[in-house]
């Protein structure tokens, strides 16, 4: 019986491969299996792994291996970007029972049905679907992510998605709206679109601008948080619709490096002018909207006056939060085979840099936010505060105790940097 079963996931990498997980989580428990922390013991380990660095590739086998090794003769499946770029391998390594490829992750809970009742299976003979993941359960999170989109064309000269994640692909826009009148009416109080290239989305004449306006028009009580997304695809139109109350003043804007002559090493599709006209317009509008962003240090032949461009872009824009990568090499990319490759210990001191400039920018943000109120949904209260994030896609903690997945007025009030992560402090307003 499906309720003896006891499964256990673990999941590496992007907001998208965490979508997909919590959907099939979700599925798996209506279908009464009982789903485990990763570290105790379990039948089936389901490990959705990353390979966009090496440190992700070293990260996921780590995490197979532990599967493998807690328990003899558990079923250890493999799926993610790492079972598309080393699916030979994996399918020959020793207690590796299945190796899914993206397209048929969402084919997880048919897979271990029939594993199950001992029939003889291989993951090819489910379907090739990117987009019918089941609704993920409401008890799960607060925030609902909504998969609008995956596969990238775009063919950055560091990056391997396109080869893993394939060709780009939109979800129609029917299914969407669909989609998020169901997880609303669930209960779910913020909805995060999210895809490998989401403002390369198309379905017929709707294009990217024309969904988010869509989506903002439904029913319903709750907001929308775009996730990352590339420069490049939008314009006036989104500037002009987060004056809308539902869509929250919050963008990761990928930018990856502050250097023209490095962007175009990367074949990136954009000016920093350009970026920075983008962030400028937006805040020309919206004086306290937040930018967050994505920077790679140590790409091939980057100069000490190529870094310092980046570090002078980052101060500039002011972006609250940077996601700094050490640039790894991906077999298959134009940049493995690019010369002046720089220095592992070179690429860890830029990094350094960088994340100082980011923890400053982000304080200096906080400061600037004091006094005023956000509109905070809260995910958990523990003994001590009520902690949740704010439109703006603030951290803030408060004293009062106030149930999850509610939305409050917090007024802030001050700043906590004892941690490893600053947060905001406030009291209900």
């Amino acid at each position: 019986m499906a309720g003896k079963h006891k499964i256990a996931f673990k999941t590496l990498g992007c907001r998208l491969n965490q979508y997909e997980t919590d959907a099939l989580v979700s599925e798996f428990r209506k279908k009464g299996y009982e789903v485990v922390p990763f570290h105790e013991e379990a039948e089936m380990y389901i490990i959705n792994t990353c390979t966009v660095t090496n440190q992700s590739d070293h990260k996921s086998r780590n995490m197979i291996s532990q599967a493998i090794r807690r328990r003899e003769g558990a079923t250890v499946i493999v799926t993610g970007c790492m079972a598309n770029h080393y699916k030979e391998k994996l399918e020959q390594q020793a207690g590796v029972s299945y190796v899914v490829e993206n397209d048929r992750k969402s084919s997880l809970v048919s897979l271990a049905e029939a594993h199950f009742h001992g029939e003889t299976v291989s993951p090819a003979l489910f379907p090739a679907d990117k987009f019918h993941f089941p609704l993920t359960d409401h008890a799960f999170h607060t925030r609902s992510l909504v998969k609008i989109q995956d596969g990238c064309d775009n063919f950055c000269s560091y990056c391997i998605i396109p080869r893993v994640r394939g060709r780009a692909v939109s979800r129609p826009a029917g299914e969407i709206l669909d989609n998020i009148r169901r997880v609303t009416d669930a209960g779910f109080r913020e909805v995060v679109l999210t895809g490998v290239n989401i403002t390369r989305y198309r379905d017929g004449q709707t294009d990217f601008e024309d969904l988010v306006e869509q989506i903002v028009a439904l029913p319903g009580d709750f907001r929308l948080r775009i996730s990352s997304i590339e420069p490049e695809g939008f314009g006036e139109k989104l500037f002009d619709l987060f004056a809308h109350p539902k869509l929250t003043p919050h963008l990761h804007l990928c930018l990856q490096s502050g250097s023209d002559t490095v962007l175009r090493r990367m074949r990136r599709k954009y000016t920093v002018a350009g970026f920075m006209k983008m962030v400028d317009s937006i805040r020309s509008r919206y004086p306290d909207f937040n930018f967050t962003t994505d920077i790679i240090t140590g790409f091939p032949g980057e100069t000490d006056e190529e870094f310092a461009a980046s570090v002078r872009v980052a101060r500039e824009a002011r972006f609250s939060h940077i996601h700094t990568f050490k640039f790894s090499v991906r077999d298959g990319t134009a940049a493995a085979r690019m010369e002046g490759q720089i220095p592992e210990k070179v690429k860890t001191a830029r990094s350094r840099i960088i994340r100082e400039v980011s923890l400053q920018n982000r304080l200096d943000y906080f400061r600037s936010m004091l006094g005023r109120t956000q509109e905070v949904l809260f995910e958990k209260r523990g003994r001590a505060m009520s902690m949740g994030y704010g439109e703006h896609y603030l951290p803030v903690a408060t004293e009062d105790k106030v149930r999850p997945n509610t939305m409050a007025r917090v007024l802030l009030t001050g700043i906590d940097d004892t941690g490893k992560e600053p947060f905001l402090r406030g009291r209900l307003a």
